[in-house]
C-alpha cells in the first residue's frame, strides 16, 4: 500500500512510493548550474585492497560517475599507506569520476592537521569515520560546497539514484539536514541489529522513564530520535550552512550525535527513503570484553554518547542506580520486540534466528549499557566532554 504518512513531529518524511518515479537528476543538474555540491566517501583501505571487497568499491565508483551534478566527490581514505593511495587513484581513472579527490588521513599533510588540531584543544586524534567525515566536511566546504553529502563505502547494493534521492530535499528543496533510511535483510537473515536491538529499545526504555518522571526537555529529545526510522544509516546531507554550527563524535557514535546536533541546530529536517530493495553493506562480528571492536564497541559508544548528552548537555539528573534501572527496562522492550521481529519475519517467509538475538541483547548490549554508565559516571569523566 502506497504510504504517505507524516508525522506530527518536526520530521519531513519523504516516501519511495513508485519505483518508476521522475528522475530527479534533471532537477539536481538545473541546481548546479548555480551551486556546488560535494560527495564525501569515507572510507578504509581495506575497501579496495582486499579482493573480497574490491567489487563493491568498484560498482560505487561507476555508479557516482553517473552523478554528474555533483562538483566534488571526496574518498577520505583512512589506513591507507602510499601505495594504497597509488592504487586508489588508479582505480578512480578506471571506474570513477573526474571530479574525484583523495584525503589521505594518513599522509603527511593531514597527519600534521590532526596533530595540530589536537594541540589546539580539538579532540580529533582518535581515527574513525567520524573523524574522516569532519575533515571531508572542511575539505568541501573550503572547496565552496553548498550542499554536502555522505555515503559508506562498504554498500552492497550501492545505486547511483541512492545519492540523488539522498541529496534532492537539501539540494532542490532547501532543507538543512537529510537522513537516509531503507530495509536491512536478505533472503537469508534480518540486519540491523545494533539499531534494532540496542537503539530503538534503549530509546523506548529511556521514554518510558522519563514519562513517569515527566523531563519533559530529556523527552522531547528522545521522542524525535525516535521519529527517524534509521538512526544508525551512514547515509546523511547537509546544508553548508548548517554545518559550522554542528559538532560530530570521532567515534562509532557519529551518525546518532549527528542527529542530536541537527535536533539542536536546524529548523528544516528530513528523512528519506533511498531505496525500494533490501540494502545491503558489510556488517560487523561481536566483539567483547578486552576485544573492544566490532558491535560490542559500537554498542558503548552510542549509549555513552547518548547519555553523556542526556546528562550533561540536557541536564537529567541520575542516581547510582540509573543505569542498572535503565538495563533491566531495556531488557524487557527488547525482548518485546524480538518477538514482534519474529513475526514479521515469519509473515515475510526471512530467516530469523530469534534465540542469536535474544543472546546479543543479555550478552552484548545489556553489558554495553552498564559499561556506558560507569564510564559516564566515573568521577572525572563528567567534567569532560567525549
Amino acid at each position: 500500500m502506497t504510504e504517505f504518512c507524516q508525522s506530527s513531529g518536526s520530521v519531513t518524511t519523504f516516501h519511495l512510493n513508485r519505483a518508476d518515479g521522475p528522475s530527479l537528476r534533471d532537477r539536481l543538474r538545473e541546481r548546479s548550474r548555480h551551486e556546488t555540491t560535494a560527495l564525501i566517501v569515507p572510507c578504509l583501505a581495506s575497501e579496495f585492497t582486499e579482493k573480497e571487497n574490491l567489487p563493491t568499491f568498484e560498482n560505487i565508483l561507476r555508479e557516482l560517475r553517473r552523478a554528474d551534478y555533483l562538483d566534488h566527490v571526496i574518498i577520505g581514505l583512512d589506513r591507507g599507506t602510499a601505495a594504497d593511495v597509488a592504487l586508489l587513484r588508479r582505480l578512480i581513472n578506471r571506474f570513477g569520476p573526474q571530479n574525484c579527490r583523495i584525503q589521505w588521513n594518513d599522509g603527511p599533510g593531514f597527519s600534521g592537521v590532526y596533530r595540530s588540531l589536537s594541540e589546539a584543544g580539538f579532540p580529533i586524534d582518535e581515527p574513525g569515520k567520524g573523524r574522516n567525515m569532519f575533515m571531508g566536511i572542511g575539505v568541501a566546504l573550503a572547496l565552496g560546497a553548498n550542499s554536502v553529502a555522505v555515503v559508506d563505502a562498504d554498500i552492497r547494493s550501492f545505486r547511483c539514484e541512492q545519492v540523488d534521492r539522498l541529496l534532492f530535499p537539501v539540494v532542490a528543496l532547501d532543507y538543512e539536514f537529510s537522513k537516509a533510511f531503507y530495509a536491512r535483510y536478505t533472503d537469508v537473515a534480518v540486519f540491523g541489529r545494533v539499531k534494532r536491538l540496542l537503539l530503538d529499545p534503549l530509546l523506548y526504555a529511556l521514554e518510558r522513564k522519563f514519562r513517569e518522571s515527566q523531563d519533559e526537555k530529556v523527552l522531547r529529545l528522545v521522542d524525535y530520535l525516535l521519529e527517524y526510522r534509521y538512526q544508525l544509516s551512514g547515509e546523511v546531507a547537509f546544508r553548508s550552512d548548517l554545518l559550522p554550527r554542528m559538532r560530530f563524535a570521532t567515534n562509532w557514535a557519529v551518525e546518532i550525535y549527528s542527529l542530536v546536533e541537527a535536533y539542536r541546530k536546524a529548523t528544516a529536517v528530513a528523512q528519506v527513503d533511498i531505496t525500494n530493495r533490501p540494502f545491503e553493506h558489510k556488517h560487523q562480528t561481536v566483539k567483547t570484553g578486552n576485544e573492544l571492536g566490532g558491535l560490542y564497541r559500537m554498542a558503548v559508544d552510542i549509549v555513552s554518547t547518548l547519555m553523556y548528552t542526556l546528562i550533561v548537555e540536557e541536564g537529567l539528573e541520575i542516581t547510582d542506580t540509573f543505569f542498572r534501572d535503565l538495563s533491566i527496562t531495556y531488557r524487557a522492550v527488547a525482548e518485546n520486540m524480538i518477538k514482534k521481529y519474529a513475526d514479521d519475519a515469519s509473515f515475510n517467509g526471512l530467516a530469523y534466528d530469534r534465540d542469536r538475538e535474544d543472546e546479543l541483547v543479555r550478552t552484548v548490549f545489556k553489558d554495553a549499557i552498564l559499561v556506558a554508565g560507569d564510564t559516564i559516571t566515573a568521577p572525572h569523566r563528567l567534567t569532560e566532554r567525549f
